[in-house]
């Protein structure tokens, strides 16, 4: 509603605008007349001012005409709009000095004046061109405002882009150190390095080699991820697998994964590193202090012009406590952080939803607009890592 208000506040002010000028360029053609004409040819009575009067209104009523005219044709060509205008306006100017000489004999009796017509339409015809104008000089000052008004908002949007921008990748930066700090801890690599270790100890190379080339390539991509860029989904996915290739040679059959992606979704551009603190969130707090370890569940879905992602995992075993849940140590310092970047990114235009599962475990629902990249996305694999070279389209 208030848009609309704002609009008919406007329309308002335009048509105030129009009439007060409108009827101040007749009441100073009026005096002008008065003062250079009456007054000087004198003597005056009543019926030269009622002449005077009525000639002003006639040619208000005349004006409104020309300038519904003048509208119609405002969009046409410029040497089309000179002529259509040039002939309106002698038109106009003929019909009232026709009316001003009539109703001057009417008034006064005097039967000379359509002897002076030339004279009167002149003068006529000059009026009209003034109000005509006039009439352009403010129609084009009205389009000079509007367009600075129009350049004013554009740079002030422009400006707290920048400003969002800027916030966003400070957020994102402050996020990146956090899961560096949080994933490259010791308590990870100890565990990682100690996994390797055993594979090498039962004989198990390939194994060990092959996990010893998962953390490198984990490790980069922690490393070199630029986290103030939007990638695809099925980036971001690919990049979750990074870290959770790692997780399965630990924990073998203990961890269970279960993706389901729609097409539309993968295709979706969110927040480099968006998934990556949740998931470390139900590795730590779900999965490693389950003996019977876990599963992992993440969905993507677009409706109605938004991308749904719900990640969930079956929990610990034990219940999950809504302070401990919320606490620095536990999983509120990751939800915390992914609030804030999407707060940074999308201000209001997003959600984020946790619900404690019967399970145990924790359900968290991501809700942002979907904003996709174009069909003709080419894919380069590289380090296991999928990067779209694309158009983005929002």
């Amino acid at each position: 509603m208030e848009p609309y208000k704002a609009n008919q506040k406007n329309k308002s002010l335009v048509i105030y605008k129009f009439w007060l000028l409108h009827v101040g360029f007749w009441v100073f053609v009026s005096g002008i007349s008065f003062l250079s004409l009456t007054l000087w040819y004198g003597p005056y009575n009543w019926s030269h001012l009622l002449h005077m009067f009525l000639q002003a209104v006639f040619g208000v009523m005349l004006t409104i005409v020309l300038y519904s005219g003048f509208i119609r044709i405002w969009h046409a060509k410029f040497s089309c709009r000179t002529i259509l205008g040039l002939s309106m306006v002698i038109a106009v100017s003929f019909i009232w000095t026709f009316f001003r000489i009539e109703a001057f004999i009417l008034l006064t009796g005097q039967q000379t004046e359509w002897g002076e017509f030339g004279g009167w339409h002149f003068a006529s015809m000059f009026i009209f061109l003034c109000w005509a104008g006039l009439f352009h000089g403010i129609r084009y000052n009205d389009l000079l405002q509007t367009e600075h008004s129009i350049m004013l908002k554009a740079e002030a949007e422009t400006r707290e882009e920048q400003l969002k921008r800027i916030r966003a990748q400070s957020i994102a930066r402050d996020a990146q150190i956090k899961m560096l700090r949080y994933q490259l801890n010791p308590h990870f690599l100890c565990n990682t390095l100690n996994a390797i270790n055993s594979l090498v100890e039962v004989g198990e190379p390939e194994k060990a080699q092959k996990m010893t080339v998962q953390l490198s390539r984990f490790l980069r991509h922690s490393l070199d991820n630029n986290p103030d860029t939007k990638i695809t989904l099925k980036n971001e996915i690919a990049a979750i697998n990074l870290y959770l290739e790692i997780e399965r040679t630990r924990f073998g059959e203990r961890l269970g994964l279960d993706f389901k992606i729609e097409d539309d979704a993968q295709i979706a551009l969110v927040p480099s590193l968006l998934l990556q603190p949740i998931i470390e969130n139900s590795m730590k707090h779900a999965i490693s202090l389950n003996e019977l370890g876990g599963m992992i569940c993440l969905e993507a879905r677009v409706r109605e012009g938004r991308l749904i992602l719900e990640l969930s995992d079956t929990g610990s075993g034990s219940k999950i406590g809504k302070s401990k849940m919320e606490s620095s140590k536990g999983r509120g310092v990751g939800i915390r952080n992914t609030n804030e970047r999407l707060k940074a990114l999308y201000q209001e235009d997003f959600s984020i939803d946790i619900d404690i599962l019967a399970s145990g475990g924790l359900k968290t629902t991501i809700n942002i607009p979907w904003e996709y990249a174009s069909t003709n996305i080419s894919f380069v694999k590289s380090e296991g890592i999928l990067s779209a070279r694309d158009e983005l389209h929002i």
